[in-house]
């Protein structure tokens, strides 16, 4: 027995159910990415606001997309966003809101029993909120209240006690406001969801090749002879990692895929941006 068969009844074992997830025998990206984009953004978004949010992704006058952080060589498209760029971008500008409603008629204890998806697609916030005990549910109030409550906790304790978490998707600015806020009070104990993430690769990889970040830039690419994939997903992670995979397959640059997992778009990907591969329905083997 050689070790596709092993790793194909694996899967069959360990294969079972998912709510929304259904068989998919097509290549990654092609018409089955704008359909997915198409439902997200008509879900998500208001028809006319769409297209020109869209079009301003990953552009020198628009805003980098909240999906991934896979670079720009150059601006030589009008769309320069993937499926899931597409629908990072669509969950963020969202015209779905959370009501008082919503809060009154859902306890805390319920909204637990909801995975992220089924939560993040009740809408944006819109108020500060308060765990109300007695009912079990999120109250919200005034921003006069929070920052008051905020500033009531902050007086009481010492700064060397106060860690100001922040994500790393946050903007330029509200990153340097919220520092600014920090060091004012007193601190400079501001680590970020970034920073929490690659600690393990600041410390890890000076031991083993000497740096503690990645060796290349996206010009190597062009000059690569093969590429050597392990245990990376770009298709699900960043996808417009696709693109360039896709050119360098297009030009017989071996691509070595060391994977349990097989990622279609590891396989075969479509790229929506070629006219041909759209128009006849074809795609690109990317795995050697």
């Amino acid at each position: 027995m050689n070790i596709e068969t092993i790793l194909e009844l694996n899967m069959k074992v360990k294969k079972r159910s998912v709510p929304g997830v259904h068989p998919y025998d097509g290549p990654a990206g092609g018409w089955g990415a704008l359909k997915a984009t198409a439902i997200a953004v008509r879900t998500q978004m208001d028809t006319l606001e769409a297209p020109p949010t869209l079009l301003r992704t990953n552009q020198p006058d628009g805003f980098d997309c909240p999906g991934c952080a896979w670079p720009d060589k150059e601006h030589k498209s009008t769309f320069q966003f993937c499926e899931n760029g597409a629908k990072a971008v669509t969950w963020e500008a969202t015209s779905k809101r959370v009501t008082d409603e919503f809060l009154a008629a859902n306890t805390v204890s319920a909204l637990f029993e909801k995975n992220d998806f089924e939560l993040e697609g009740y809408g944006r916030l819109t108020h500060p909120l308060t765990y109300d005990a007695v009912s079990d549910t999120l109250k919200p109030v005034s921003w006069e209240a929070a920052f008051a409550r905020i500033g009531e906790i902050l007086r009481s304790l010492s700064p060397d006690e106060v860690e100001f978490y922040t994500s790393g998707r946050a903007s330029n600015e509200a990153a340097y406001l919220f520092q600014l806020l920090a060091r004012e009070y007193g601190t400079n104990n501001f680590p970020d969801c970034s920073n929490m993430c690659h600690e393990p690769t600041s410390v890890g990889l000076p031991q083993s090749i000497g740096i503690g970040k990645g060796t290349v830039s996206l010009e190597d690419f062009d000059s690569a002879e093969m590429i050597i994939s392990i245990g990376h997903n770009p298709g699900t992670n960043h996808p417009r990692m696709m693109g360039t995979l896709h050119e360098l397959a297009r030009k017989d640059v071996p691509i070595i895929v060391f994977n349990p997992l097989r990622e279609r778009a590891l396989e075969r990907f479509a790229d929506p941006q070629s006219v041909i591969e759209m128009a006849t329905y074809s795609s690109t083997n990317i795995a050697s």
